[in-house]
């Protein structure tokens, strides 16, 4: 009795692409459908996942299964079949199932080689090697008929590709291992059959005793002229060569040794034909004695090098070159500005800036040959390409020289170069952007200059300087100081006064809490004390946010009581005559950005002795009038104060720069587009750590952790609370942005942009409190008439203010203070409400409408320990754009960040008003974040913001009104897990 249940017979066409297409019948008028085969023929085929993947298509009339091409040799070969069927061949399903074991050896094996005639087509097949077939299937291949080849050719090759081939790193080594294989020249092939092909791009060892060479000779005395050679170079020996002379009828003539003589015979023609594919056709005479006799001109030898020779490589032929062409082509020209010896060696020292000049001559470095400029032009009188000077080649690459002649150009040796443009070639003359500081409209030729300056001794020790610490001069500190300076201190106040005496701008970024503020009243006492002020000249200048003038009017009182402090704010700041005589009696000018923008004309009037910008991230924005009328400002020395010199965009760093070094990083638009654009679009490591070069000279940074400030302030710790929201809270967001996206399919532009960030405020006010958008009663609520039954309501409508209620109440129950930080005026009212009638004691509350007055007395009466319990304030909340900077709080401990702001940089700023000197105890730092809304979104993204901050970046939140409104709801939305 038969063990099969059942008979199957399987018929099988190979496609030009190799595939497969499979169709079976039970006797020849039942033709099988296709699923019904599939599930059958592969139920034991995992390549195909049993069948499941694979498709079934009409072919013929009949449904046939379609077997990918790369999967042909394995399944016929593996012959993985269900045993209770009876499975009978077709024609070439048959011839499949004998060759397929065979052809899978091959591959397993690598026994395959690539195909010349699909080369010849510009694409990259394999074939087996028929050597490594059973003769009877040499014979069985050989009876095939044409298409069934060519469908199994494609079918193997497929295999060979998934087997060996299929990743990135794998086709990457074949790549690397046979270059040969990847050519676009598929002429400089000619001449060759499959056998010599595969010889030459690597893939068979040469069985020939030698290789031919193509070999180039310079002039000699004997012979005064460029030419070309064929030369035999013994494999076992290199050294030895054998020239050999090439008819034109591709007969090869010289003497070498015997055994050789088969091999040249049977090759040489090729040689010919490969020579005629390779090079030009006057390279090759029509002469029967030698196709190479010709003498080359120094053009078409400079051709030769530069061009020709590069196509013979990627031909597969070996080349001699002369030696020094390799070290020549390897070095790029250079084009130096060799600084004359004395500049820099004045009194002092002094520079008088950036833009004082410094005289040099051009050396042009071409090699290993350093040229004057006197020999450049004689050189370049000379019009070749290949130029014999001091016994030595010179390459002259027309296009090279056309760069150096237009970059020395456009520079007037006769005035000398600026000391900037002495100070950027010399900190990028290392770096592959040295070149872009002469042209930002560089090509791609103009890039391959290196344009370089040879400093002398003067200003190789003012640069070390700059960018060391370790050598900036000591300087003693002023007798009028009234404080002990800790040696990072010291070290600024230094360094600021080392800048001025060069004339070049400063930006003191340390982190907030280091003491900026001392280190610059410092410098300006050093000032007084020098006598740096000229007899009538004016004193020196600060602006600074209005927020803090009552701040540096008594840290200049208590640090500095000699210097003579002028307050120029108000209305009743003087102006005219009467400004013009207090400046006599005035060491120190201060006043606001806004009053100094008010009176710009007044200001401008006068060369300062130093101006300094206190929170200098107030200039940022270049566009703005504030920006530009302190920027317009004239002064012997500049200084910018910030702990953030970035808050969110590269444009700002140059606005301070801009500032403190007029000109230095270029135009707006120029560093644009050397810098901003590639680093914050692009993450162009190399722009970045050109402009770190750069930007380094000019800015001190040190950060409170940093082994050598050795603070010794406590610990802080900061921890993320995470609150669900009010049931009428989710209500009201979602009905938000439900309301948002039904907007998006009606506006555009400008309308679209405006409802999206007005939805944006909207969102993370509903994550305060529901009343800052129903706007129902807030003045009543946050009245002294609201009783205790409307506070409980309010806070229970709040998860958040709910949770600040609780953890404010055990913090004060401990004798612990706190700072609380909101961004809406809204929510700072009913925060103080709510607080003051629930803890029973004062709670204090800035924002940016309270006067310096108030202020003043705010932070005195938060600070004080000599007031009685029942009137010292625990609590002081404080909006963070008015009570993020330039405040000093270390009475409290505790710090909330009610709400979120877009930069990690404010956030942390605003911590700093606790966190800083003067602090004896740990800070507890809370953020609040509400959960599945827009702050634990934003949230995720400050996190990796502030990765971006501490290298050059960070982003600000117009970014949302580009996302396309499926991305704005994935933003948006409420996320119900959490």
């Amino acid at each position: 009795m038969s063990k099969h249940l059942d008979t199957i017979t399987v018929q099988a066409n190979l496609t030009a692409y190799g595939d497969a297409l499979i169709y079976g019948y039970k006797d020849e008028e039942r033709y099988l459908f296709g699923f019904y085969l599939k599930q059958r023929l592969f139920a034991r085929h995992e390549a195909s996942f049993y069948g499941t993947e694979l498709e079934v298509q009409q072919a013929q009339g009949l449904e046939a299964v379609l077997l990918p091409a790369d999967q042909v040799i394995s399944f016929f070969a593996e012959g993985k079949l269900l045993e209770h069927l009876e499975w009978i061949w077709g024609e070439q399903a048959a011839e499949l199932v004998q060759l397929a074991p065979q052809l899978a050896a091959c591959i397993e094996e690598r026994l395959y080689i690539p195909s010349y005639r699909a080369f010849q087509a510009g694409q990259l097949e394999w074939s087996w090697d028929e050597s490594a077939l059973d003769g009877p299937l040499r014979d069985l291949l050989g009876q095939a008929n044409a298409s069934f080849i060519e469908g199994l050719n494609a079918a193997f090759s497929a295999a060979v590709y998934r087997r060996h081939y299929g990743t990135e790193s794998t086709a990457a080594d074949l790549r690397r291992e046979y270059p040969l294989l990847f050519t676009k020249d598929h002429m400089a092939m000619t001449g060759l059959d499959a056998q010599e092909w595969l010889i030459a791009v690597g893939w068979k060892s040469d069985t020939a005793p030698f290789r031919p060479v193509l070999q180039l000779l310079e002039p000699e005395d004997a012979e005064p002229a460029w030419r070309l050679k064929l030369v035999l170079q013994d494999k076992r020996d290199q050294a030895t060569l054998a020239p050999v002379r090439l008819t034109g009828t591709g007969e090869a003539l010289g003497s070498w040794p015997a055994e050789w003589s088969a091999h040249v015979s049977s090759r040489s023609a090729g040689w010919l034909e490969r020579l005629r594919a390779c090079l030009p056709q006057e390279r090759l005479a029509g002469l029967n004695e030698d196709v190479l006799s010709s003498p080359l001109s120094d053009e078409a030898a400079w051709r030769f090098l530069s061009a020709d020779s590069k196509r013979l490589l990627e031909a597969g032929w070996q080349v001699l070159l002369p030696a020094w062409w390799e070290a020549a082509s390897r070095k790029k020209p250079r084009l130096r500005a060799k600084v004359s010896s004395d500049t820099g060696s004045g009194a002092g020292g002094s520079l008088f800036g950036l833009d004082s000049l410094v005289d040099f001559d051009w050396r042009i470095a071409i090699g290993d040959t350093d040229l004057t400029e006197a020999e450049f032009a004689q050189l370049v009188a000379r019009n070749e390409r290949l130029v014999r000077f001091r016994g030595q080649w010179i390459a002259l690459d027309p296009a090279l020289l056309a760069q150096i002649r237009k970059a020395m150009a456009s520079v007037d040796s006769s005035q000398g170069l600026s000391f900037q443009d002495v100070l950027q070639l010399h900190l990028l003359g290392n770096s592959d952007g040295a070149e872009s500081v002469q042209d930002d409209q560089s090509t791609e030729n103009e890039a391959r200059i290196r344009l370089e300056v040879e400093l002398n001794g003067h200003l190789m020790k003012l640069i070390s300087q700059l960018g060391q610490q370790t050598e900036w001069p000591k300087l003693a500190v002023p007798a009028g100081l009234k404080a002990e300076l800790r040696s990072y201190q010291q070290d600024g106040y230094a360094w600021l006064a080392f800048l001025r005496r060069f004339g070049l701008g400063a930006c003191l970024a340390d982190d907030m809490g280091l003491g900026k503020t001392v280190q610059l009243i410092a410098y300006l006492l050093h000032l007084q004390e020098t006598a740096a002020r000229p007899d009538g000249g004016a004193p020196s200048l600060i602006i600074c946010p209005t927020s803090v003038l009552g701040n540096w009017q008594k840290e200049l009182h208590r640090f500095a009581p000699s210097l003579r402090v002028m307050l120029h704010y108000g209305n009743k700041r003087f102006s005219g005559e009467e400004f013009a005589a207090a400046t006599l009696q005035a060491d120190v000018i201060l006043t606001s950005y806004a009053t100094a923008t008010l009176d710009q004309e007044l200001l401008q009037a006068y060369t300062w002795a130093s101006i300094s910008l206190d929170e200098a991230q107030n200039i940022k924005n270049a566009q703005t009038k504030q920006s530009a009328a302190v920027r317009s400002l004239s002064a012997r020395h500049r200084v910018a104060l910030t702990g953030t010199p970035i808050e969110n965009r590269l444009s700002e760093l140059w606005s301070i720069y801009d500032f403190i070094n007029p000109g230095y990083l270029g135009s707006s638009h120029a560093f644009a587009n050397r810098f901003a654009n590639a680093i914050e679009k692009e993450q162009d490591a190399g722009r970045t750590a050109d402009l770190q070069r750069l930007v380094k000279p000019f800015m001190l940074r040190r950060k409170k952790k940093d082994p050598a400030i050795q603070l010794d302030l406590p610990d802080k710790n900061e921890m993320k609370t995470y609150i669900h929201l009010t049931a009428e809270q989710g209500a009201l967001y979602n009905q938000t942005v439900n309301q948002l996206m039904e907007r998006m399919q009606a506006l555009e532009g400008i309308e679209r942009k405006g409802a999206i960030l007005a939805a944006l405020t909207q969102l993370k006010q509903l994550c305060d409190h529901p009343i800052l958008l129903t706007k129902e009663a807030v003045a009543e609520v946050t009245s002294a008439a609201a009783d205790v039954l409307e506070t409980e309501t309010l806070v229970s409508r709040s998860s958040k203010l709910e949770r600040l209620l609780a953890m404010v109440r055990e913090l004060r129950d401990e004798g612990d203070r706190c700072l609380i930080f909101t961004q809406y005026i809204g929510m700072g009212q009913l925060l103080q409400r709510v607080l003051q009638q629930e803890l029973q004691e004062p709670v204090l509350y800035l924002n940016g409408s309270t006067s310096k007055s108030a202020r003043d007395r705010m932070i005195e009466q938060f600070q004080s320990t000599a007031q009685p319990p029942a009137e010292q304030p625990g609590v002081f909340i404080l909006s963070i754009k008015a009570g993020g900077v330039g405040l000093n709080l270390t009475a409290a401990n505790h710090v909330f960040h009610f709400d979120r702001w877009w930069n990690p940089a404010v956030e942390n700023q605003a911590t700093d008003r606790a966190y800083r000197m003067g602090q004896t105890r740990d800070v507890q730092v809370h953020k609040f974040i509400s959960l599945g809304t827009l702050e634990e979104r934003i949230d995720e993204m400050l996190d990796n913001k502030q990765q971006l901050s501490d290298n050059v970046i960070t982003s600000s939140e117009g970014w949302i009104t580009e996302l396309s409104t499926e991305a704005l709801k994935d933003l948006f939305t409420l996320r119900q897990q959490f």
